[in-house]
């Protein structure tokens, strides 16, 4: 079989493939100045409505789930609030970026509660998060990378329940609690950090803790039911919408527009979602709060490959790339821009240390 990438994390910078990013920079689709600091203007009132009615949202469906606790009705009622439970996925994956509110304090109280509730320690996964914007899909150096090539077809399955993942946290969780970072870790997170990333780990670690004991003291399974455990079984949706960002799409670019995906959701699942299925527009400009992400997309749209029409068209173009890469990893997904669009701002990493040998 063809010989291909080495997806592991490298335990340090690249500094040739850091050279290309700082001469080359990322592609961007040119907008005033003025305009642009329209998008990026936080708007309070749209943050707590859409933060708001997610709260109730997730209230009711608790208070459902509690009532018909012990009866067939649980069976529904778990998948609902298992559903919208998950929306904290997306919502951590906003407020990582701290854009939401106006107020520091409010988008970092709620960083962390979500982050919690996605099972996730907060420290490592900011800048775990922020090196995946800053080498997007960059083999080796992105630690996000999802779809790896060839496709590893029953871990991608397996992500609907976040059963691989979960693994992941808890032994990366439970090694720095002890003060052991892995070097692929100290890879992205600044040696400064290293102290709070610790602190973090412990608290995560009391978090679990916390939970298994509620559910001894109550010899009952409901309280990790409401709190963990829908990590778990309600994933599924958000896992579906979020495996479309970058799966099947080129690697080693610096041009959001060949490496991420934009697809058009209905307005119950772009909610759940948080905007975050307007992907490309996410990347080019990833301090744009996610309420003004549906105007940036009609702003920009005529610079970037048309947008997949739901979740069914994304999969189709999915599975047949993932597919095909079983036996050809060197394929994937090509983006067709406008022909007046900017263009494509190429291949630059052929030939990396990511590149096998």
């Amino acid at each position: 079989m063809l010989a291909w990438k080495d997806y592991r994390l490298q335990p340090s910078r690249d500094p040739q493939i850091d050279a290309v990013i700082d001469a080359e920079g990322w592609y961007t689709t040119p907008i005033p100045r003025k305009e642009l600091k329209a998008f990026v203007r936080r708007d309070d009132g749209k943050a707590a409505r859409h933060f708001g009615l997610w709260a109730l949202l997730l209230a009711g469906s608790a208070g459902c789930l509690i009532a018909a606790w012990n009866s067939w009705w649980a069976v529904p009622a778990v998948i609902l609030y298992g559903l919208i439970y998950n929306s904290a996925d997306s919502k951590w994956h906003e407020l990582s970026h701290g854009t939401p509110f106006t107020s520091h304090r409010i988008n970092e109280a709620l960083y962390t509660l979500v982050s919690f509730m996605t099972l996730r320690e907060p420290v490592r996964w900011r800048w775990s998060h922020a090196r995946h914007h800053t080498h997007t899909i960059v083999v080796g150096q992105d630690p996000e990378i999802a779809s790896p090539r060839p496709p590893h077809i029953i871990l991608s399955v397996l992500g609907l329940w976040y059963i691989r993942g979960l693994w992941e946290e808890i032994k990366l969780v439970l090694a720095i609690s002890m003060g052991r970072i892995p070097r692929t870790v100290g890879a992205y997170v600044p040696k400064e950090r290293f102290a709070a990333m610790v602190r973090s780990s412990r608290v995560f670690v009391l978090y679990i803790m916390g939970i298994v004991l509620a559910c001894l003291v109550t010899s009952s399974i409901l309280p990790a039911m409401l709190v963990g455990l829908p990590r778990l079984y309600g994933s599924f949706l958000h896992y579906l919408c979020a495996f479309t960002q970058h799966a099947g799409l080129d690697e080693d670019v610096l041009d959001h527009r060949l490496n991420a995906r934009t697809m058009l959701l209905n307005p119950a699942f772009a909610f759940l979602y948080t905007n975050m299925n307007y992907h490309i527009e996410h990347h080019m400009f990833p301090m744009v709060p996610f309420y003004h992400l549906p105007a940036l997309h009609e702003r920009i749209r005529d610079d970037c490959p048309p947008p997949c029409d739901g979740l069914v068209a994304a999969y189709r173009e999915i599975i047949q790339t993932l597919w095909r890469q079983r036996s050809d990893p060197s394929f994937y997904a090509h983006r067709v821009l406008p022909a007046d669009a900017g263009p494509a701002h190429g291949v630059h990493f052929r030939g990396a240390p990511g590149l096998a040998t």
